[in-house]
């Protein structure tokens, strides 16, 4: 199962690799030199095909426990004053996602969007300390029943050029629903208020959706 963000993307890729070995079978009459192309070609489009895979999961909401946004590696947890949206001292999770991850978005938590932002920005590397707040990137902030008010930011990277953010003002964040994409490796931050118990550690490997972050009494 493909994700919509990379239907396109993929036909434009199946259409070039089978001209590209059309051209090849009629034009180049060296058969080992047809076969490298053939397997080039494909292992490529394979890459691309496994970039925008999209598993079924099967989901256990809890309105107690945020999930996590994202597959890949957790790579930062620490306390930090969350100053675009929230104003507030937090607990910062980030997650980083290699080209071979999921990249799908998902809703931490089910909740009322109060606020969606895109930035432009720089393209750092996207586990560079300041590439949260200066690399493109987009917040999203959402009232919720257990934690109160969270927010998560879509960061673009190095490789990463395009962030699709499904969140709208005024409208509803169901848990573990797709709420973006980022395209071609990057990461994710999500802050919790500080009465949160993590439930991660560091170069701890999560799925999106199904890897609990955090839990709240």
């Amino acid at each position: 199962m493909f994700h919509r963000e990379g239907q396109q993307i993929l036909v434009i890729a199946l259409i070039s690799i089978i001209a590209i070995n059309l051209l090849s079978v009629n034009f180049i009459k060296i058969n080992v030199l047809q076969y490298i192309i053939f397997g080039v070609t494909l292992i490529i489009f394979i890459l691309i095909a496994q970039f925008f895979r999209n598993p079924k999961r099967n989901f256990d909401r809890k309105s107690n426990k945020a999930f996590a946004p994202v597959d890949g590696k957790v790579v930062v947890i620490e306390e930090v004053f969350e100053d675009e949206i929230l104003n507030a001292k937090c607990i910062q999770v980030s997650i980083f996602m290699s080209p071979l991850n999921v990249h799908v978005t998902r809703y931490p938590l089910t909740g009322e969007i109060y606020y969606s932002k895109y930035h432009k920005g720089k393209y750092l590397v996207a586990w560079h300390p300041k590439s949260s707040t200066e690399n493109e990137r987009t917040t999203v902030a959402l009232k919720t029943e257990k934690f109160g008010d969270i927010a998560y930011r879509q960061i673009a990277g190095a490789v990463a050029r395009r962030i699709v953010n499904y969140a709208k003002t005024g409208g509803k964040a169901i848990q573990c629903e797709d709420s973006g994409f980022i395209k071609f490796g990057s990461r994710v931050d999500l802050f919790l208020p500080l009465t949160s118990t993590i439930e991660v550690e560091i170069n701890q490997t999560v799925k999106g959706g199904l890897t609990p972050i955090a839990s709240i009494n």
